[in-house]
């Protein structure tokens, strides 16, 4: 195994929501378990403990049990991709992984990436992002055949950013995917591809939603790889897209079950300058966007200035859902001391053994801090009793990692840290680090 960092966190009440705790604070430590990544954006864990790892930049590699991070990849999409910024900010590529349920029996792996814009995409968007599956071969070494590839669904986008791509089985079997609004250099929902009211209010469209499929059958009267559930929201299609879950999000960047208590599927969504939020996804639930950000409205003309209405539903009166945790952005709250970071990164419910003071808690991050810095940061989040959000707690490790792209879990249900050295897709500078018990002095 490679050689072990560890650091000691220590845990600091910063809630603007409620007063400082005055337990004592709960620590535990990061260890380094894999570097000479580029920018890890998932795992996805193995029967046996080894872990897939996907790197933004289109490769899938394999970390044994030992430490060791196979030098040749499991499987290279490079030559399938989108084009990519080597070096600087993007956010296309390799996004997500998952094993299906019954992957012992079946060996079937799911895969989102940005692949080049289809030609049936209009001329002048960006890119395709793509939900694929492969089949891994029951030998060694570990080789999947990028020929196995069974393209399920293609959603076009008309810019490079928000692509959100994250996606996790739900506890019945189902798969659920995040997609974000369609990006554009002004944000807010706005521009080529956006709706009039934005995406996220549009129920025509699969961008800025939340989506549920089951891909153990295919539907030949649709002419679709899936199947839709039969009580996704808008199953009949005549309101909305018989995909679509849930909707009304800007660029959800998580998309984790709770394995243990209620099973609730959690979704960090990425604001546009004044509030980040954690959420908890309902079927049919409308999220807002880009009608309000946070609790509060979203004034789209003047993003970084306070709203001066507070809309409580959707254009066909439903009610929004609140989001159970927030915090202030940096851009739109400059020198407040309360702002926390400018890109939230998600995050899974603790239920490992390894940090019993974790357990029950939202655990997740951001992703600089500050923009332009590779000053990421990690946070909890503990469940409230009353209904009141949850407050917010700062882990504070210093900047031993940079940027926080995303988070994993094993089959113990114990976290991982997936890093960046920069804002960039800097090469060998992605690393993995595991959530640890404070070692004792």
């Amino acid at each position: 195994m490679k050689n072990s960092v560890v650091v000691c966190l220590a845990l600091l009440a910063l809630s603007q929501f409620s007063t400082p705790t005055q337990a004592a604070p709960a620590t535990a430590g990061l260890q380094l378990i894999a570097e000479g990544l580029t920018s890890p954006m998932a795992l996805a864990p193995l029967p046996n403990g080894r872990l897939l790892v996907a790197d933004q930049i289109g490769v899938i590699r394999l970390l044994e049990k030992d430490g060791k991070l196979t030098d040749t990849p499991v499987l290279s999409l490079t030559n399938r991709l989108s084009a990519i910024n080597h070096g600087t900010f993007d956010e296309r590529g390799l996004l997500s992984l998952a094993l299906h349920p019954q992957f012992e029996r079946n060996r079937r792996l799911f895969a989102i990436y940005t692949a080049p814009r289809r030609t049936s995409a209009p001329v002048d968007y960006d890119c395709t992002l793509r939900l694929s599956e492969f089949t891994i071969p029951n030998s060694e070494p570990l080789r999947i055949d990028p020929e196995s590839e069974r393209i399920l669904l293609e959603v076009d986008k008309p810019y490079f950013n928000h692509n959100g791509g994250r996606m996790a089985f739900g506890p019945e079997g189902l798969l659920y995917l995040s997609v974000g609004d369609g990006g554009g250099p002004k944000g807010c929902d706005f521009g080529n591809g956006h709706a009039p009211e934005g995406n996220g209010q549009n129920t025509r469209t699969l961008l800025a939603k939340i989506l549920r499929l089951d891909v153990n059958g295919s539907d030949a009267s649709r002419g679709t790889p899936y199947r839709i559930p039969l009580d996704n929201p808008f199953a009949s299609g005549q309101n909305g897209l018989p995909e679509i879950y849930a909707y009304g999000v800007r660029n959800p960047w998580s998309l984790s079950f709770d394995r243990g208590g209620k099973r609730e599927l959690f979704a960090c969504d990425v604001g546009q300058m004044r509030w980040e939020e954690v959420n908890i996804i309902r079927r049919g639930g409308n999220y807002g966007w880009p009608l309000r950000e946070g609790f509060d409205g979203f004034n789209r003309e003047s993003p970084d200035l306070a709203p001066t209405s507070k809309p409580t539903s959707g254009l066909k009166g439903e009610p929004f859902i609140d989001p159970v945790a927030v915090y202030k952005n940096v851009s739109g709250w400059k020198g407040d001391p309360q702002a926390m970071g400018n890109s939230i990164t998600g995050g899974y419910l603790y239920r490992g053994k390894a940090l019993p003071e974790l357990t029950g808690s939202f655990v997740f991050g951001d992703w600089a801090g500050i923009q332009g810095q590779p000053q990421g940061r990690l946070f909890v989040s503990r469940p409230t009793q009353d209904g009141k959000p949850w407050p917010i707690d700062l882990i504070r490790v210093g900047r031993p990692y940079g940027c926080v792209c995303a988070f994993g879990e094993d089959n113990d249900g114990e976290l991982y840290l997936l890093t960046n050295a920069s804002t960039g897709l800097t090469p060998n500078g992605g690393k993995i680090w595991k959530l640890i018990p404070k070692p004792s002095l």
